[in-house]
């Protein structure tokens, strides 16, 4: 089967610049990305492979036989919607409690039981879902391409409230049970009532003519919410009044061209400790004091991924599919692995022995902590997946493309 590399999704708020002299390969890029950006303001994504065919386009690597070593057993399958439908959605489940609740592009929003895959309600809303789901505090939040936040309640579904916001969400809403917050695509950090969706207040940045087609999600961490943007930057602002408390840049734009110069956070942020460990595109990985926004350690590397942490080890999939596991704070590399080079894997999960990675054809890969091996693989979704990895003790769950939602278990 033919299969193409797809190129990174694109937004931006302005043409790009010409690529007149440079080489035939980042002149295709650029063109590519022009084409994307007069297409939509969206940013609707399509491989460069299969606009220009992919003869000078490196192909996806092809997955090797091994001895596997443990059977990922499935616990139950839901379908949820349509999935991720046909924009470059990240739509990823949440648990909270005894629940896991997914969302699908087309508006489904569904709560299961996620010992048993029970279905506790469905609500098959008129909402084109972007942005999702978050789950704390009896409410499930997700956000839309019209620019929409919406609260449901966790036990019935019913819709609690809705919000205008100033332009589309690609990250799920967060909640302290007080203030939800939301990021968008315009560069806005926006705080609402929990109880009534009322905006609170607003903080705002400016965004790079060119940006990929995501964002991080907000994270709450005592009084405080910390967010990456699109501009390289990290920021901590007051949870109650949206203050801003410091901000840090995670990389720095270089190059002449447009496209030379994306460096967004678009990977969620890992707390541990009193430390925020943010990734960037053609930046760094980096570790921020959460009191101060001190940097207290950085790498330079590439990703559009969150990060996973185990056995004193630091892991994230780099822009070329490789995993990558590091020495926590150091720039010790403990092993690679580049076997799935170009297959669009998603950022690492990491549960109990392992760390576990999904690819665009739909393969689950479960891999050693110790020395980065693999040890299990099974196909999930024909369609592949895209949304990241949810795990719980020794289960791992994996929301297809296809809106497939599938609870695995590694014992």
């Amino acid at each position: 089967m033919k299969t193409a590399v797809a190129a990174l999704p694109l937004r931006g708020n302005r043409s790009a610049t010409s690529t007149h002299g440079r080489s035939k390969t980042l002149a295709r890029v650029a063109f590519a990305a022009l084409l994307l950006l007069s297409q939509s303001a969206c940013s609707v994504f399509q491989p460069v492979a299969d606009l220009f065919g992919d003869d000078d386009v490196e192909g996806p690597a092809e997955l090797q036989d091994f001895d596997q070593e443990l059977r990922l057993n499935r616990l139950w399958s839901v379908g949820v919607g349509d999935g991720q439908g046909r924009y470059y959605n990240q739509l990823t489940p949440a648990i909270d409690r005894e629940f896991i609740f997914a969302a699908s592009a087309d508006g489904t929003v569904t709560a299961i039981n996620r010992a048993d895959g029970d279905v506790l309600w469905r609500n098959r809303t008129d909402e084109s879902i972007s942005g999702g789901v978050g789950a704390a505090f009896g409410m499930v939040l997700f956000g839309t391409r019209e620019a929409e936040v919406f609260a449901l309640d966790q036990i019935s579904g019913r819709v609690l409230w809705s919000a205008p916001v100033t332009s589309e969400v690609l990250s799920a809403p967060q909640t302290n049970g007080e203030v939800v917050v939301v990021q968008t695509v315009d560069g806005k950090l926006i705080g609402l009532e929990a109880a009534t969706g009322t905006q609170r207040w607003i903080y705002e940045t400016t965004i790079p003519a060119l940006t990929l087609r995501g964002s991080s999600k907000p994270v709450m961490a005592g009084d405080r919410v910390l967010a990456g943007f699109a501009s390289g930057m990290i920021a901590a602002v007051n949870a109650e009044n949206g203050f801003l408390l410091w901000e840090e840049r995670v990389a720095i734009p270089q190059g002449r061209y447009d496209i030379e110069r994306v460096i967004d956070v678009d990977g969620d942020l890992m707390l541990s400790g009193n430390t925020v460990y943010a990734s960037s595109y053609q930046g760094n990985l980096m570790g921020l004091d959460i009191a101060t926004g001190r940097i207290v350690w950085g790498i330079e590397a590439s990703s559009y991924h969150g990060l996973a942490q185990g056995f004193g080890n630091i892991y994230y999939s780099n822009d070329k599919s490789h995993l990558i596991a590091l020495r926590n704070n150091s720039d010790q590399v403990v092993w690679e692995n580049d076997d799935l080079r170009l297959r669009s894997i998603t950022g690492p999960a990491a549960l109990g022995n392992y760390v576990a990675v999904a690819d665009f054809e739909g393969y689950l890969h479960l891999l050693s902590q110790i020395d980065g091996h693999f040890v299990s693989r099974i196909r999930v979704d024909g369609d592949g997946v895209r949304a990241s990895l949810v795990t719980d003790s020794n289960t791992i769950y994996v929301f297809g493309n296809s809106g497939r939602l599938t609870a695995y278990s590694i014992r």
